[in-house]
């Protein structure tokens, strides 16, 4: 019984790499989808609105199956139009990583959208004033102010992608969802490895929480004090 529990422990490093690698491609996503929509563009701004009204409609199993097996057979059969014979199969590591980094990113735009809107507009508009670019304004100005308005959103959304990474195990990825899966299989007893499964997550958004209440904190301090 004891091997099939650092067995987990194991697949429990795997869930963390897809967690924290499927948060830069969210974070990426959702930003570049904020950027679009307050571009002001009507095609950027249509694009964002499609990506993240048609991903946030959809179950993310849907997305993981459509993405793993679709993706699959797409690339083959483009393989096959050039002649080749060679089969590629898709990487469940990767395919998880990116699709689950696709789907949250539609929240994170939301989230990154509504902070950027929260920050008056007036702030920007002085710094362009003084002389600053776009990005320098962004990196100085927004950016700082951004990530205090979003962090609430954003520690909801990272807390469910941590969660949504139990999805990746139906594609054959051996993290520890899967493992307990075998586990309980090979031992019949379901319940005892399901458990310290759901014990190994609730530690992962535990530890989530504790570590973005500090960085509120830390990015809420000259709003308290102003407040006072």
């Amino acid at each position: 019984m004891n091997g099939y529990y650092f067995s987990i422990l194991h697949g429990a490093l795997l869930t963390v790499g897809v967690s924290l690698l499927a948060l830069l491609v969210s974070i990426v996503l959702g930003l570049l989808g904020a950027a679009a929509k307050l571009s002001g563009n009507k095609l950027l701004v249509a694009i964002a609105t499609g990506y993240t009204t048609v991903i946030r409609g959809i179950p993310d199993l849907v997305v993981m199956l459509l993405v793993f097996y679709g993706g699959t057979i797409g690339l083959n059969h483009l393989i096959e139009l050039t002649g080749s014979t060679q089969h590629i199969d898709i990487n469940p590591f990767f395919a998880g990583v990116l699709t689950i980094g696709f789907i949250y990113g539609a929240y994170m735009t939301e989230s990154f959208r509504g902070a950027i809107l929260s920050i008056p507009k007036g702030q920007m508009e002085a710094a362009w004033a003084f002389g600053m670019g776009r990005l320098q304004t962004f990196v100085r100005i927004t950016a700082p102010q951004m990530v205090r308005y979003a962090l609430p959103s954003f520690t909801n959304n990272w807390l469910v992608l941590i969660k949504a990474t139990a999805l990746v195990s139906l594609i054959g990825l051996q993290e520890m969802t899967y493992l307990a899966k075998q586990a309980s299989a090979a031992t019949r007893s379901p319940f005892a490895f399901f458990l310290f499964t759901a014990g190994l997550f609730l530690v992962y958004t535990t530890v989530s929480l504790y570590a973005l209440r500090k960085l509120n904190e830390r990015f809420s301090l000259g709003a308290k004090r102003a407040a006072l």
